[in-house]
């Protein structure tokens, strides 16, 4: 369809036929509809794609689904249909997705069709941020960290705390806004940054901070409700079990909302939320209403300046110390991630996390500030609750404060005080305007938190297990309902949270969770400094108020911090992170998110490859580098066992292959094999790198991986390649291109090591005859499954799996069925066991050395590098060098002196003394026969045929060159008997 508006001229593209093309997911038969913003863009309608975001999206995206661009062949095979080139087919591969980035999905429903509860940056971030860190603290252990610290260092202690919270947010805040957020809060955000190894190991110690934390907020209301019980004397059994039969209630009946859905467990913050600020509220009010006697009997004095200057310089008792209430009072700092946790129930995370979290830190650092600030200036330490006027005789008063304000009280140094800053929960009910509207906003604050973590250690956990980095937990990973819900998650939050309800001491708790959201904050920032360092341009995040110092200032405080918390928790938390470390290390999952891990590691590639491209290289760090002729890796593993020997995990070992015939004919071919073969060598664990390249004749493509393989130093210095052992049989073209190879590599001055196998090295053959009869076996066994399967609809039998056949008895039916393939397994079952002779550990003997010319002694390094392997272990050197029958002893002393020197230890010489004697009639007639389809005879024919000869096999041998090499080959020791 043509744009009315365009004018045609000469110079436009022309109209290309309409065609079937899959690449952009039509299937062959359908047209590919006119897309009018190619037609207005461009006058014409086009394969071509104008950019969309539909292109960019992973392949199994929750945005949508992903559409897939023509490529640059698959325009080009158009071209070729239209000329009759190509049959129909062509590019009916072209619709499968790029799958590099998969892995990094959770559902490929798109968002529109799911049906999810999401959530805006208010409901969503601000206010569970709010509420989990208004958590336990503020009313029940708020004033007993200012009643220890004193004014000024409290005020420390929740700067402090803002500091830390602030800069990791800011590091937060630039993770998310560099791509798309999903679920598992701070877990995603570490192992997108920096890979699963990180990511893996801090994601199960934050989802049990989280699972810990619920145990924390649920005590804390237990304390409430137990001080409750004791001013009504109504306790059960001791205030200790009580606690613990509080709790264990409570996180029953949480467990009931948060599995009741999200849309239920929102609501239910709202109202706590609502109620929380009618407290604080209540408490600001109350602190300038005029205190009663009774009041003041309990400390409450309103605001006055000596109560101010008594409270603010520290007290610390029972062996506090400023980082032991720091360490109690930082877990009200850590709901900083709440909203985080459940980045995947957002609507925008990028936009609602960044705004969310840094408002609720301000204000709740504000109100923390503001309360801890107005109650330390109203309420003295300690106050017993006495309202006796009169003071006993020679009574001691600790009180100065209270005494000074003109009222008496019966206290001494033998009165317990139950009242004043240092005793909790009571504060805030006595400074309140309205006592009972802080027993809410305490149940409220608590619940809220212990609601909030109680959601976000099974969303993490989910997260996790999702990712299948531990495979054991993948049980977890499953989720119920349209919002997914990890209802297995949240049981064993709930027996992970019993587990420490049961312990019942809030000041036990909290210091063992500070270590774990500290660490998870550390890496955090961490993640911020090292995406930033890496420099890598996938890093543009939208969110530009952060900086890469400040993210690394803020790793290194939150590491401070734990040290100076708790030591011993903090070397243990580390311990733990480490272990976790390490086990993901090993088991290597796959997965690929472009971490910055990755991006760090190349930088420092090239920049280890520039440094040594400025120093000369030196004899005593040579080690053999081998470009290894093995074409595909799977076909020659013997050539690739022992390169693998010989460079193991020191050297570098480029396995090659070349595609012989057009590059553009092969080019689909190369692609194809560099994923597949990389990923054998990787499977093999083979510390190597594949390459193919195209080329006319084998000659043309060794030699330009001769001259382009290897980057700086780290090129190639030794050529492997298999002794070709049908030089006689074969093309005479194919001798001259296995020749000319030869005589390349030494060109190039590249060593060259030639392996020989009496069996042969290729089992390509081999392999191709048991794809076939796996193909065999696979399309058997489907059929036999659609028959043993076939049933009437509606009677499907429990049992029917056990009549497929297994198997081994697929293999016996394949073997019967295909005895070309068994009889070719048997025959050439010697090759395949020599193929794999070298990945075994070698037996007791000697690697036998002929070092008769002086080469520089590649001839006695490589074999001295295979005696350290643990698999040629068993083997000792045995060297043969040429001399005289008559001073054989001392040519073995020169030679064992030179050894030593070169710290190469060999006990076992032989000389060779009949190197000069011509070899006999026998053999030198068996060495005329073996070149006699070689040579060209030019002296027996006119000089025009010769001439002519000469052109056309210039590798033949000539007259004058047997003559010229007569005496070099009559002395050569190979033609002796």
């Amino acid at each position: 369809m043509e744009n009315p508006a365009f004018v045609r001229s000469k110079d436009d593209p022309p109209l290309y036929e309409e065609t079937s093309f899959s690449g952009n997911g039509f299937s062959n038969g359908d047209h590919r509809p006119v897309r009018p913003s190619v037609v207005s863009a461009f006058g014409h309608d086009t394969l071509d794609r104008v950019p969309n975001i539909d292109f960019y999206r992973n392949a199994a995206s929750i945005s949508g689904h992903r559409a897939v661009r023509p490529s640059l062949q698959d325009l080009h095979d158009v071209f070729h249909k239209n000329a009759g080139l190509v049959d129909q087919s062509v590019g009916e591969s072209s619709d499968v997705c790029d799958s590099s980035t998969l892995g990094d999905v959770e559902s490929i429903t798109p968002l529109e069709e799911s049906g999810f509860v999401k959530f805006g940056w208010i409901k969503g971030v601000l206010v569970r941020c709010m509420l989990n860190i208004w958590g336990v603290m503020l009313f029940i252990r708020l004033s007993w960290v200012f009643g220890q610290a004193g004014i000024g260092l409290g005020i420390v202690v929740v700067l402090l705390s803002v500091v830390v919270t602030s800069t990791t947010c800011l590091s937060m805040s630039a993770i998310c806004t560099n791509g798309v957020v999903r679920g598992g809060g701070a877990y995603y955000l570490i192992s997108r940054s920096l890979g699963p190894e990180f990511g893996g190991s801090i994601g199960l110690i934050f989802a049990f901070a989280n699972a810990v934390a619920v145990a924390m907020y649920v005590v804390g209301f237990a304390e409430t409700v137990v001080d409750l019980l004791k001013e009504n004397n109504a306790i059960m059994i001791d205030p200790m079990n009580d606690i613990r039969i509080i709790g264990c209630i409570t996180v029953v009946l949480l467990l009931g909302i948060s599995v009741a859905g999200m849309e239920w467990e929102a609501k239910a913050q709202v109202v706590l939320l609502v109620i929380l600020l009618f407290a604080i509220g209540d408490v600001f009010v109350g602190t300038v209403i005029p205190s009663t006697l009774d009041k003041r009997s309990k400390g409450f004095f309103n605001y006055q300046e000596s109560i101010a200057k008594e409270n603010f310089i520290p007290d610390f008792r029972e062996g506090e110390t400023f980082f032991s209430v720091f360490a109690i009072f930082f877990p009200a700092a850590t709901g900083i991630l709440a909203g985080a946790n459940i980045s995947g129930d957002l609507k925008d995370p990028q936009a609602a996390l960044p705004k969310g979290t840094l408002l609720a830190i301000f204000i709740t650092g504000v109100t923390y500030l503001g309360i801890a600030i107005c109650v330390s200036a109203t309420v003295v330490r300690d106050a017993t609750g006495n309202r006796n006027d009169t003071i006993n005789p020679g009574a001691s008063c600790n009180f100065s404060s209270a005494c000074d304000l003109g009222y008496d009280f019966s206290i001494c140094q033998t009165t317990k005080c139950e009242y004043g800053l240092m005793n909790n929960f009571q504060v805030m009910t006595l400074v309140s305007g309205f006592g009972p509207l802080i027993t809410a906003g305490t149940f409220s604050a608590t619940l809220s938190s212990a609601l909030a973590s109680l959601v976000s250690a099974p969303k993490v956990f989910q997260a996790l297990c999702k990712d299948n980095i531990y495979t054991a937990l993948k049980f977890f990973a499953k989720g119920y309902g349209k919002n997914n819900e990890p209802i297995r998650g949240y049981v064993l939050t709930f027996l992970i949270a019993v587990a420490f309800i049961l312990i019942a001491e809030l000041n036990t708790i909290a210091p063992i969770i500070s270590n774990f959201f500290l660490a998870s904050y550390a890496l955090i920032n961490f993640s911020c400094f090292h995406a930033s360092y890496a420099k890598s341009p996938g890093w543009r995040p939208a969110y530009k108020y952060y900086n890469m110092w400040l993210s690394l200032f803020g790793a290194v405080l939150c590491c401070a911090v734990m040290f100076v918390i708790n030591w011993w928790a903090a070397l243990l938390t580390y311990g733990i992170e480490l272990f976790l470390y390490i086990y993901v290390t090993v088991k290597k999952p796959d997965v690929n998110w472009g971490s910055s891990t990755q991006a760090v590691t190349f930088v420092n590639a090239v920049d280890n490859a520039l440094t040594l491209l400025r120093v000369d290289d030196h004899i005593k760090n040579f080690r053999p580098q081998c470009l290894v002729l093995t074409g595909c890796p799977r076909s020659r593993p013997a050539l690739l066992d022992m390169a693998h020997s010989f460079t193991k995990n020191y050297g570098l070992c480029l396995t090659c292959e070349v595609f012989v015939g057009p590059r553009d004919k092969n080019l689909a071919e190369i692609n194809s094999a560099v994923q597949k073969n990389q990923q054998w060598l990787n499977i093999q664990k083979r510390k190597a790198f594949y390459t193919a390249v195209a080329g006319e004749s084998m000659r043309e493509g060794a030699e330009t991986l001769l001259q382009a393989s290897g980057l700086g130093r780290m090129k190639p210095n030794t050529v492997m390649l298999g002794f070709k052992r049908d030089w006689r049989t074969s093309k005479h073209q194919e001798v001259q291109n296995y020749a000319g190879i030869l005589h390349d590599t030494f060109d190039f001055e590249l060593g060259t090591v030639i392996l020989r196998l009496n069996q042969g090295l290729d089992i390509s053959h081999i392999l191709k005859a048991e794809e076939e009869m796996e193909r065999m076996i696979m399309e058997q066994q489907a059929l036999e499954m659609e028959e043993n399967d076939f049933q009437p609809q509606g009677r499907k039998w429990f049992f029917n799996r056990s009549k497929k056949p297994s198997r081994t008895e697929l293999n016996n039916r394949a073997s019967l069925d295909v005895p070309q393939a068994s009889d070719l397994a048997k025959i050439n079952q010697r090759l395949v066991e020599a193929s794999s002779q070298f990945k075994k550990k070698q037996d007791k003997g000697t690697i036998d050395v002929w070092w008769l010319f002086d080469d520089g002694g590649l001839t006695l390094l490589l074999p001295h590098i295979l005696t350290t392997r643990k698999k040629w272990r068993n083997c000792k050197l045995r060297i043969f060098i040429a001399g005289q029958s008559d001073r054989i002893e001392q040519d073995k002393e020169e030679m064992q002196l030179m050894l030593k020197k070169f710290r190469i230890k060999c006990d076992d010489f032989k000389v060779i003394s009949d190197m000069n004697i011509r070899p006999s009639t026998e053999s030198w007639k068996a060495f005329e026969d073996m070149i006699e389809p070689f040579r060209m005879h030019e002296g027996s024919k006119e000089t025009t045929q010769a001439e002519a000869l000469r052109k056309e096999h210039p590798w033949k041998i000539t007259d004058t060159e047997l003559d010229a090499f007569e005496d070099k080959v009559q002395h050569n020791q190979l033609m002796h008997n």
